[in-house]
């Protein structure tokens, strides 16, 4: 049987929920809603977020968040609302956007009708708590009492897997995945091979949002990788595929996705809202921050392989994009290579010049913002693109399109050469 023939079949499996906090909507309604008007969430950094010597002035951060209002709104069983509300109540805000995001998907996909042991767990992301560890730090230098007892669990990134599989009562198989800013992808086709090798009938895959310290950021700046030159005006910083672009701009999310083998979700007649294909991780063998065009190649033609698919079957592109000149002319490379002249008729955005870079949890963002673009029938607008580096590529326009997107590939490379693709079709393909 050929690819082509296989891609008629329903294959991989189902996505049937999704949950978002971000810098341009908490909740799905909200994110898709600002996606289709083009928000930007960059603006100049929350004063109560930052040293004052910080270099970094600018940021996609998540604001006003509130817990009990995604508690509120979640539809489930009160014994999980009562436990997220104690679990969350004096939980960091990353821990408590995650609880967020995952209520939204766990509502989504209504996953009580499951045995606790068939609902698997997996967080995508390390180093997840810099920024608490950093109060920590400052707490401990005024005296060793003031750290408390807590942080001994609360500074490990399985304390994320800990607090959500309690909120929703999971005791099957959970995770922790890192893979820098590919580690959205990374988890969600690792949860994937969990379905499809029988380990569990659905899972829950979580992106936490990126909580860093002025440490880390400073970091980043004095490496060039941020963007500087439009600090002074924050909408316009994060530039992707433009020839003004200059860096990344950190960004901050909380995402999760529900996924679930195609047959079960099918048996308990679960709201299907796309399907994931299939997805590909390479490495490029380098431990610096340089792109790689054949490892970003190889990522991409693995994902369509194993999704039976051909490139020219994919109508739209959400590229890793992130407004750094070495990434964006890289990637561009790369997805010329493969798609040949192919390439003209692609669409190609990034959702990165909307919420910026969010790090860890940004293949489950734009994994979350393709699924939204195909069932609203639309493509977001490229922040910002005025001048593209490529006049060969199709890139989405400065204003949201209607269109209509059967298949789409979305990418996410990160820094130590980890290159990952997925491949996603809407709920009927």
């Amino acid at each position: 049987m050929s690819r082509r023939a296989h891609a008629l079949s329903p294959p991989g499996v189902a996505i049937t929920g999704t949950g978002i906090v971000s810098s341009i909507g908490d909740g799905l309604e909200e994110f898709a809603a600002s996606l289709a008007k083009g928000v930007c969430g960059v603006r100049f950094r929350d004063v109560a977020s930052r040293a004052t010597k910080s270099a970094v002035s600018i940021a996609a951060e998540v604001r006003g968040f509130e817990l009990d209002v995604s508690i509120a709104r979640a539809v489930t069983s009160e014994e999980i609302k009562e436990r997220a509300r104690r679990l969350g109540r004096r939980a960091s805000l990353p821990v408590q956007t995650a609880i967020g995001a995952a209520l939204e998907a766990w509502s989504h996909a209504r996953l009580e009708t499951y045995a606790a042991d068939r609902v698997g767990l997996v967080i995508g992301g390390s180093n997840l708590s810099q920024g608490e560890s950093s109060k920590a730090h400052a707490r401990h230098l005024k005296s060793p009492d003031f750290v408390n007892p807590k942080f001994a669990v609360e500074f490990m990134d399985t304390n994320y897997l800990g607090v959500l599989s309690e909120v929703f009562g999971t005791t099957g198989e959970g995770f922790t995945v890192g893979g820098a800013s590919a580690s959205g992808n990374v988890a969600l086709i690792k949860a994937s091979d969990m379905i499809l090798s029988g380990r569990c009938d659905a899972c829950v895959v979580v992106g936490p949002m990126a909580d860093l310290s002025d440490v880390e950021l400073q970091a980043f700046h004095n490496s060039g990788a941020l963007a500087k030159k439009y600090a002074a005006q924050p909408a316009k910083a994060c530039r992707p595929f433009d020839r003004e672009h200059d860096g990344f701009v950190y960004g901050q999310a909380s995402a999760c996705i529900v996924l679930e083998a195609s047959e079960a979700a099918s048996s308990r007649n679960a709201p299907v809202l796309a399907r994931l294909l299939g997805g590909a991780i390479h490495l490029d063998g380098n431990a610096s921050t340089n792109p790689n065009v054949l490892g970003e190649v190889a990522a991409m033609r693995d994902a369509l392989a194993r999704a039976g698919m051909e490139p020219d079957e994919v109508d739209y592109v959400n590229a890793h994009g992130s407004s750094s000149p070495l990434g964006d002319d890289t990637e561009v490379s790369a997805l010329k290579e493969l798609f040949g002249s192919q390439v003209a008729k692609l669409v190609i955005n990034s959702t990165k010049g909307l919420t910026g870079h969010c790090l860890w949890s940004a293949g489950l963002v734009e994994a979350i913002a393709t699924v939204a673009q195909m069932r609203g029938g639309f493509i977001h607008a490229n922040a910002n693109l005025e001048n593209p580096v490529d006049s060969d590529c199709r890139f989405a326009g400065p204003k949201t399109s209607r269109a209509s997107v059967r298949r789409a590939m979305s990418n996410s490379f990160g820094f130590g050469g980890i290159n990952s693709s997925i491949v996603l079709a809407g709920a009927s393909q």
